[in-house]
């Protein structure tokens, strides 16, 4: 049974000029289709008033936001082989495999690492806003393996949120491509979901009101032929951000058909790794950097195009 909640939001000077929609999304954890369905409800308000997204939002204002909310929390799945990369009384980093969801989209759903989570980490389901999401305070595309950072209570969970919101994180993928490319470079390309192609993001032409925006450095580690090896950190977090951004400058990722990549058959996934992530810890502000190995079938599609990992030098 479903339940109202009215959340009464307070803009700070750090938000003031942001758009509404954005400064809500943010606070809430909300997708971008949640948030487009509350404002074409009328369930968000400025003051009292109802507010339209575009609309920016000023120091001290209150932004009221009504939501229907569902107690949807992860089904505990104690079949999932989580690996636990860090583990401290606030915060946990797991590995997450390919081919597995962040957490469930749908009442009920299992083999997610959420579910994993919270069957051995109960916790965790009151850490996050949204209890299915078991405590995750970012998330990783299905096919994309590496680490995920995990919040075992509400106060960690919002200060690496604020952290992840202030680009206070080191975000860093491994990526495999072809095409020609620079030996290092800045890809500096707003995003917005594809209008007809919802599944994908595409670069957002000049002043497009969806626009998010995004940043990427990239360098590349080791070539072979027209493959090279690359190290991708990134300053924002947009879906797709990484693929979309190498794609857009002629050098997809290996596997990924969905942005242009290079056929992977025997990989069966595109080549994308988080190799490490470092974050504030939410009760020191020191640094707590982990990282995820590579996995084994992207050492092997490495190995198929005579690269090496770890690379020389």
């Amino acid at each position: 049974m479903s339940t109202t909640t009215t959340h009464t939001l307070t803009v700070d000077a750090a938000k003031a000029g942001q758009r509404v929609d954005l400064f809500v999304g943010e606070a809430l954890g909300l997708s971008r289709a949640r948030m487009k369905r509350l404002f074409e409800e009328g369930q968000v308000r400025v003051d009292g008033r109802p507010a339209k997204k575009g609309l920016t939002v000023t120091e001290g204002q209150k932004v009221s936001v009504t939501v229907e909310e569902a107690p949807r929390e992860a089904v505990p799945d104690t079949d999932f082989p989580l690996v636990v990369l860090h583990e401290d009384p606030s915060l946990l980093f797991v590995d997450k495999p390919a081919g597995r969801p962040s957490h469930p989209l749908q009442p009920g759903e299992t083999g997610t690492v959420a579910n994993a989570l919270v069957a051995r980490y109960p916790e965790v389901a009151q850490a996050s806003q949204d209890p299915r999401e078991g405590g995750l305070c970012h998330r990783l595309d299905v096919e994309t393996s590496g680490v995920l950072a995990v919040a075992r209570t509400r106060e960690a969970w919002t200060r690496v949120r604020e952290a992840f919101s202030n680009r206070a994180v080191d975000k860093r993928y491994v990526a495999l491509v072809t095409g020609p490319l620079a030996d290092e470079g800045e890809v500096e390309v707003p995003l917005r979901h594809h209008p007809r192609h919802p599944d994908r993001v595409e670069p957002a032409p000049y002043g497009a009101e969806d626009a998010r925006e995004a940043l990427s450095h990239f360098r590349v580690l080791a070539r072979s032929g027209d493959y090279s090896l690359v190290e991708v950190k990134i300053l924002t977090g947009v879906l797709h951000q990484v693929r979309a951004h190498l794609a857009g400058v002629g050098a997809p990722l290996v596997g990924d058909a969905l942005y242009g990549g290079r056929e992977a058959p025997e990989l069966g996934r595109f080549f994308l790794h988080a190799r490490s992530l470092t974050v504030p810890h939410p009760v020191t502000n020191q640094p707590v950097k982990v990282e995820s190995p590579l996995p084994p079938d992207l050492v092997a599609e490495l190995g198929r195009h005579g690269l090496s990992w770890p690379v020389a030098g």
